[in-house]
């Protein structure tokens, strides 16, 4: 039953009750319609009541609807699509933290499985013996260089020289010295340390830019069969990977030992990083800053000692290689030498 049959029945009652109280006063006849009218309009009252509650119902209704609407989207949806995109992002953020972390531990992993633990760490340091008829010179016999992919000649068959510079801090000739070579259209090798990289981030890139190769030659400089494996791995490892993230490039992959200091150990460990050491066949004592041969003693070392596939090593601290650099380079061109990359060896 409605709202509007209750209300009836009330005001029927309510009526017909008053009339019954005093009947004496109320004709039948002539009081009749006035019940009726009055019966009527209770009744339009009464439905007039009940649909103005009926309409204000719907229209609660209708603004909980319309605020589900209007808030839902701003505060339940949205959020939620917000943060499936920000979780996809995290997501991505967090691939690449972990896929760099995954890459610098691969480049650090030792990887000791694969050497043998027994060969002998007897430590060597690195010799050769001059001539005077411009022949390969001899080198120590001791440990077969060919078994470690190590090398201190090239290609004797040909007049061809490998120029190297080894760097372990700047004296400030670097930048003269790759200004000569440009000028002479000559590329080498420059071995640097991890502390060389860190402190001059500009001239690696120029190395870099112009075409010369930069090879391995540690963190700390320290002899390497006094160390561990995980620390020789380190060593150079992390001078590759320090490299790399100030160029963006891979750093070749060429090793020279500190010091010239070596044992079959250090070799097999440096082979199974995936470089190549690299000795020479031309040296002199040209790294001591306080005591310089001078200009002309660079450059008779030069003419004395040339042979065919020389690996030549020279400091790049020394002022001394640096005013006789372009003198030497145009002497050995003038004998017929091409200057070769490490990369064919």
């Amino acid at each position: 039953m409605n709202i509007k049959s209750v209300l009836t029945l009330i005001l029927i009652g309510t009526i017909l009750a008053g009339c019954a109280s005093d009947s004496s006063s109320i004709s039948n006849s002539n009081e009749t319609p006035e019940v009726e009218a009055a019966v009527e309009q209770r009744l339009e009252e009464a439905v007039v009541t009940d649909e103005d509650e009926s309409v204000n119902e719907e229209e609660r209704k209708e603004e909980q609807e319309d605020q589900k609407e209007v808030v839902q989207p701003q505060i339940t949806e949205e959020p939620k699509e917000n943060a499936k995109e920000e979780q996809k992002d995290e997501a991505k953020d967090t691939s690449k933290e972990q896929q760099a972390e995954q890459k610098v531990e691969q480049k650090t992993k030792p990887k000791s499985d694969q050497r043998s633990a027994s060969l002998p760490n007897a430590k060597k340091a690195w010799w050769f013996k001059r001539n005077s008829d411009h022949l390969p010179p001899g080198a120590q016999s001791e440990i077969d260089l060919t078994k470690y992919d190590a090398y201190y000649l090239g290609n004797t068959n040909e007049k061809r020289v490998y120029l190297t510079f080894d760097e372990g801090y700047e004296n400030g000739y670097t930048s003269k010295i790759l200004d000569i070579l440009k000028e002479h259209n000559v590329q080498a090798a420059f071995f640097v340390t991890k502390p060389y990289i860190k402190s001059q981030p500009d001239l690696i890139k120029r190395m870099v830019n112009e075409g010369h190769i930069v090879g391995n030659h540690s963190v700390t400089h320290p002899s390497l069969p006094d160390k561990t494996d995980e620390e020789v791995e380190y060593e150079i490892l992390e001078t590759a990977r320090y490299f790399e993230e100030i160029t963006g490039t891979s750093m070749p992959l060429y090793f020279r030992p500190p010091a010239g200091e070596y044992s079959e150990r250090t070799l097999q460990i440096t082979k199974d990083l995936g470089y190549k050491t690299i000795f020479w066949s031309m040296a002199y004592k040209d790294w001591d800053v306080n005591n310089q041969p001078g200009k002309q003693a660079a450059y008779e070392h030069i003419v004395q000692n040339h042979h065919p596939g020389a690996i030549i090593l020279l400091h790049a601290v020394s002022s001394s290689n640096t005013e006789a650099l372009g003198d030497m380079l145009k002497y050995l061109k003038d004998q017929g030498y091409i200057f070769a990359s490490l990369d064919e060896l």
